[in-house]
């Protein structure tokens, strides 16, 4: 069977972690890549870099340089994960949630480390989403994700030329960096359904084809899926500029309520062009009724006209004998019965039509704005 155009695929979300398992259990996807470690250490005066990175080299420059983040991409072997673990002491439960990839957005408190999961924009078209971990402590940052995602590029660039207070700020200020940083992924996408939605809307009034009710239920879908992404990160952000926590200092506490902010504009993007889409579907039914109703009016008045013209020519079509009777049919001996017969159904259309036009049933519909 063919596949239908615009055909909306729904991904199955599966739980990694199996029943009954004891806390702090790491179950992984056998199918997922084999982590890879990309590092970043760094102190006001310089920075180093290793696009490869293995545990040994990532030991040895967390005790050469004051602040050092780790990027893991790729989550498909345990026990390379769990060393990560032992080496910077993440707490079971948190390295837990950070491989069942498919967590809300939260904000975890363990002992002298926090536990932050975000929802960060893969790709577009579809829309995807995946999980970013960040684990933060005293001198290190850790991320985890399954596949490769660009929201952290442009934060190893500012480390690289130094742009910004990234490198001087310390560990909480790079920590609402790359939270901030992947808020931002969502303002362009949002704007681009923003110009979608202008485009479905125009031809909802111009050309109401099943086509543009499909785009609309698409944008829908994927509005769906950034209000279920933005809602807890929102929640997350509060926890983060409002609440006591060792890790985060009162001056950055004022960025990350910036980040809130952030966050709190784009759920207000999303809920109006979710309420968008709701009104371009009432108007999308609104005109293709409207369509229908002209089309039907037409065809009323075409009928309407040939009903009396049907009814005159069925009273001819009648087989009676006008020698037999005078009353049988007397027009038909007429010289000029039958030219009279036309022209008085052509002046009985023409009536009708200028009665119809006169009571406005021939003009454009009216529609409330």
């Amino acid at each position: 069977m063919k596949k239908k155009k615009h055909e909306i695929k729904r991904r199955k979300i599966h739980r990694r972690a199996t029943r009954h398992t004891p806390p702090g259990s790491l179950v992984v996807d056998p199918e997922a890549p084999p982590p890879t470690l990309r590092v970043m250490a760094f102190s006001p005066e310089a920075f180093e870099e290793q696009a490869t990175a293995t545990l040994e080299t990532v030991a040895e420059l967390r005790n050469q340089w004051p602040i050092i983040w780790v990027d893991i991409v790729g989550l498909g072997d345990t026990r390379i994960l769990q060393q990560i673990g032992d080496l910077f002491k993440l707490h079971r439960l948190a390295l837990e949630d950070a491989v069942n990839l498919y967590q809300r957005a939260k904000v975890d408190q363990y002992e002298d480390q926090l536990f932050i999961v975000n929802r960060m924009i893969r790709q577009r078209h579809p829309l995807e989403t995946i999980q970013l971990s960040v684990f933060v402590g005293a001198d290190m940052v850790v991320t985890m994700q399954e596949h490769e995602g660009t929201s952290l590029e442009p934060v190893r660039t500012r480390i690289r030329n130094r742009v910004g207070r990234i490198r001087e700020a310390g560990i909480d200020f790079l920590a609402y960096t790359l939270i901030d940083t992947v808020l931002d992924d969502y303002f362009p996408a949002l704007e681009e359904y923003g110009e979608r939605l202008d485009s479905i809307e125009e031809a909802a009034l111009s050309n109401p084809t099943p086509d543009v009710l499909v785009r609309l239920r698409l944008v829908k879908r994927d509005l769906m899926t950034l209000r279920r992404s933005l809602w807890p990160q929102r929640e997350a952000l509060y926890i983060l500029a409002r609440d006591p926590l060792p890790l985060i200092r009162n001056e950055t506490r004022i960025y990350y309520r910036d980040c809130l902010d952030h966050a709190q504009r784009l759920m207000d993007m999303t809920e109006h062009y979710r309420e968008q889409c709701t009104d371009l579907m009432e108007v999308y039914h609104s005109t293709l009724s409207q369509r229908t109703n002209e089309v039907m009016r037409t065809l009323t008045v075409i009928a309407s006209i040939f009903i009396p013209l049907t009814f005159i020519v069925g009273i001819y079509g009648m087989n009676f004998d006008p020698e037999a009777s005078p009353w049988n049919m007397p027009e038909l001996a007429m010289r000029y019965g039958y030219p009279a017969t036309m022209l008085g159904m052509l002046g009985l259309a023409l009536a009708m039509l200028w009665l119809f036009k006169r009571k406005g049933w021939l003009g454009p519909s009216s529609s409330s704005g």
